[in-house]
């Protein structure tokens, strides 16, 4: 009751409020293109700001809600308005195009995407996963904690800005943590990081989130996915979920930490019964190893000292495989639209 009572008045601008965004904002560029919406770098004419202007495609989206007829499931907009979280990109307004189409004004994060900086496998990645790690968890236990899950948790939904810090995009196939978004039904997602209950339709809660928290955690450290299988064929990948268990990481990293491999493998358990049930645990056990190994470094930065300066640390745009300087280019595919 209390999470309805929070988002009521932002389900009533929704569908009160009607917008010419043509009139109103100055498209500059588009930054992405998905399966169900578009993303524009534009300019506010209101405010005279820089903004990330997201559109949803009106049809993909009535279809979408279709399936959830007869629940009130909150619009992306009024769930992403009330998110404030450091690891959380900001929702600034959102409401009805002049066509009907839902239409959301976000903060523009400059920086990369985070599937570059795993393909890259650069100084940054290399330097910062762990730290990466722990921030997408983060952002993922405050949002739980505001009673949602995100049902789509993935490295194409997350940004790091020029500070190397994280974001978390895209939250429209989120629902209300609820006995009634529980049941099984709606397989939505990502095939690649859907946890083996959803896509089997069983019940779910939000340890589907955190099955998909571990498979772009070991994809951040092994540069693959925990199966062997091609990620562009759906459907091997959905059966792979189902009847065979994740490659352990250790095989594919052999130098990773051990405390980090279990806490990832843990997560990627079959059975929700047996991952961690919560995120903030998972967290704490990443946070210890982050504490033990920044230790360790500490002790044999010491040790092996020569001078009495202090190290600098220096990425080479050219050899290091930097990231391009650019706002992220959002990529969006939100939902499967298979039923079968």
């Amino acid at each position: 009751m209390l999470l309805l009572k929070k988002i009521v008045p932002y389900l009533k601008q929704v569908m009160t409020t009607k917008v010419d965004i043509d009139r109103r904002f100055e498209k500059q560029h588009k930054l992405g293109q998905g399966s169900m919406s578009e993303v524009w770098r534009a300019r506010d004419r209101k405010s005279g700001r820089t903004i990330a202007l997201k559109v949803l495609d009106y049809e993909k989206t009535r279809r979408l809600e279709a399936r959830f007829a007869g629940l009130k499931r909150p619009t992306e907009g009024s769930v992403a308005i009330t998110l404030r979280h450091p690891n959380i990109v900001r929702t600034l307004e959102h409401g009805l195009t002049t066509h009907g189409e839902q239409y959301l004004v976000m903060e523009l994060i400059k920086g990369s995407s985070l599937p570059l900086l795993i393909d890259l496998q650069n100084d940054v990645m290399l330097a910062n996963r762990l730290k990466f790690t722990i921030q997408i968890g983060e952002g993922l236990d405050y949002f739980h904690k505001q009673g949602w899950i995100h049902r789509d948790l993935c490295p194409r939904n997350v940004l790091v800005d020029k500070q190397h810090q994280i974001k978390l995009i895209d939250f429209g196939l989120v629902v209300p943590n609820t006995p009634e978004f529980r049941v099984p039904g709606n397989r939505t997602g990502t095939a690649s990081y859907m946890a083996p209950e959803l896509v089997k339709r069983q019940p779910t809660d939000q340890r589907i989130d955190i099955y998909s928290y571990s498979v772009s955690c070991y994809e951040m450290f092994a540069k693959r996915l925990p199966y062997n299988v091609d990620p562009t064929l759906t459907l091997d990948m959905v059966v792979q979920h189902i009847n065979s268990p994740p490659t352990d990481i250790r095989e594919v990293v052999p130098d990773i930490d051990d405390h980090i491999a279990a806490t990832i493998m843990k997560g990627l358990s079959p059975d929700p019964n047996q991952r961690y049930s919560n995120v903030s645990e998972m967290v704490n056990q990443f946070k210890k190893a982050q504490e033990r190994l920044e230790e360790e470094y500490e002790y044999y930065d010491e040790d092996e000292k020569t001078t009495d300066d202090e190290y600098e640390y220096v990425y080479d745009d050219d050899e290091g495989g930097e990231a391009e300087d650019d706002e992220y280019e959002y990529e969006y595919e939100e939902y499967d639209e298979d039923d079968t």
